[in-house]
Formats: C-alpha cells, structure tokens, sequence
C-alpha cells in the first residue's frame, strides 16, 4: 500500500473527528499555463518560485471538533520521518497540540485522542 492510499484512509477516518487539511511543505513553483506548439502540450511561463509550510511541516493538518488541533505525519510501514518531521512533531507537542507519525487510520486516531 502507497503512502498515499494510506494518507486518504486516514483522512477519511479522521473526518469523522473533525476538519482535516492535506497540506504542502518546502518551495514549488507556479506560473501561467499556456499550450506549447513545440512541446504539444500544456507548459507553464512566467515562473516564480513560492515557498510554501516550512520543511518537516507534517501531512496532515486536524481541525479537531472542539478545537484542538493535530498534526499528523503519514509513513508506510517501512517509510521513516526525516529530521525535520520529527522536530516539527516535537515543537506542536511542546505547545499542547497532538502531534505523531501515523501508519494506519488506527495510528492517527491514537494520536489525536490520546491524553
């Protein structure tokens, strides 16, 4: 199973406890979108680089019913939180938010209910 079925099962499940936002980290580029004769299709101009969350920003962004929010970073059984991840993890948990590495629908629940 990818990393991103697995996000979409955990969205799914945690919809049920509250707004959750898939959200973007690091820099991407945007521009205006024109046809290319030369290339025979759809090419952007005009590019200006945006940055966007700060690096280690997780997946997954919880709104949970009563206001609390969590921070939810998925991984594959096998797939590790790089450096940053588990700072950003760390820094929301340091100021009362819940805040985890989810494996599962069940790992992400666990983490915005546990106590």
């Amino acid at each position: 199973m990818t990393e991103q079925d697995i996000q979409n099962q955990i969205m799914l499940a945690l919809s049920k406890h509250g707004a959750v936002f898939r959200t973007n980290a690091g820099d991407y580029w945007q521009g205006e979108r024109v046809f290319s004769q030369e290339f025979k299709q759809q090419v952007l101009i005009n590019l200006r680089k945006v940055s966007g969350l700060p690096r280690g920003f997780t997946d997954l962004l919880v709104i949970c019913n009563g206001g609390m929010a969590a921070f939810i970073e998925v991984k594959t059984k096998t797939g590790r939180p790089t450096p940053e991840q588990l700072n950003f993890i760390e820094q929301m948990k340091s100021r009362g938010c819940k805040a985890g590495v989810a494996r599962s629908p069940e790992d992400a629940i666990k983490i915005i209910l546990e106590d």
